[in-house]
Order: structure tokens, then C-alpha cells, then sequence
């Protein structure tokens, strides 16, 4: 039964939203522990970095999906119709992912706490269990040693 439940949970929320209900509960959390009234110039120019790294990242992996002329919607893994391991998806398997993750750690630093930055890797072992095992499951049984010779030899996250 377990195991059913966990079934029912796989490619069900969306990766942004499941980043989104994070940050805000990383926002919600932040009153109970005292942080600076006021964060310096070179703290708000990290987080600026850390946030447009992402940008970059996830854009870099639409881009590449749409020059192959195939799907980004995480829901819907077996309607790819090209296994994309060139550009950006040369460096990692799941460069939207990493963008996401780096704008939620960048929001995590920008609230100057400990705690939210604890949840960061919450949204990694989210994914990796509910989106990207399944994503990638479903994209070795469509494009099999292709996939699997891709898989070996490009990181998931970094």
C-alpha cells in the first residue's frame, strides 16, 4: 500500500511548484529566528548571482529542448521525442532542475537563515525520487542504450 502511495506521487506535482511551496515555507519560517534588519550590498549580489545562474540554466535546457522540437512537460517523459545530450546537457542530465534548485538557494541565502537553507536539499530528494527516477525510467525504455550510455556518463544534478 506504501508503495502504491509513493507510485501515485511519481510525475504528479510539477518541479516549479514543488520549488514554490518550498520558498514560501523557507518565508514562513524565517520569523522564528532573528536575521540581520538590514542584508549588505555584497549578500543581496551573491543571492542576484546564485538566482541568475539558474535563469541561465533552465533557459539553456528549454532552448535546447525546443531546437530538438521536443516536450518539457515533466509529466509527460514518454512524449520525448528526441534524447537531447548536446549543449547545456552535455554538463547535466536535468539543467531546468538545476536552475530551480539555484534559484530556491538563492532565495534560501537571501533570507539569511539557516533553516531555509536546509530545505534546498529537500527539493533535490523530492525530484530525485518523484520526478527524475521516473523521468528517467521512462527514458531508457524509449531510447534504451542511448539513454542508458548518456545516463553513465553525464552527471544528474552537477
Amino acid at each position: 500500500m506504501k508503495d502504491q502511495l509513493l507510485a501515485r506521487l511519481e510525475l504528479l506535482i510539477p518541479p516549479p511548484l514543488v520549488a514554490l511551496a518550498l520558498a514560501i515555507l523557507m518565508a514562513l519560517i524565517v520569523p522564528f529566528v532573528p536575521r540581520p534588519a538590514q542584508l549588505p550590498f555584497h549578500h543581496l549580489a551573491l543571492c542576484s548571482l546564485v538566482a541568475a545562474g539558474g535563469i541561465v540554466s533552465a533557459l539553456l535546457g528549454v532552448y535546447c529542448f525546443w531546437r530538438h522540437k521536443t516536450t518539457i512537460n515533466p509529466h509527460r517523459p514518454d512524449r520525448t521525442s528526441a534524447l537531447v545530450t548536446s549543449g547545456i546537457y552535455r554538463f547535466t542530465r536535468n539543467p531546468m532542475y538545476v536552475g530551480i534548485l539555484l534559484v530556491l538557494a538563492a532565495w534560501a541565502l537571501y533570507l539569511s537563515h539557516i533553516l531555509p537553507l536546509l530545505l534546498v536539499p529537500l527539493f533535490m530528494v523530492y525530484l530525485n525520487r518523484f520526478q527524475i527516477g521516473p523521468e528517467e525510467q521512462r527514458l531508457e525504455k524509449r531510447f534504451g542504450t542511448d539513454f542508458t550510455s548518456y545516463r553513465d556518463s553525464v552527471r544528474r544534478w552537477l
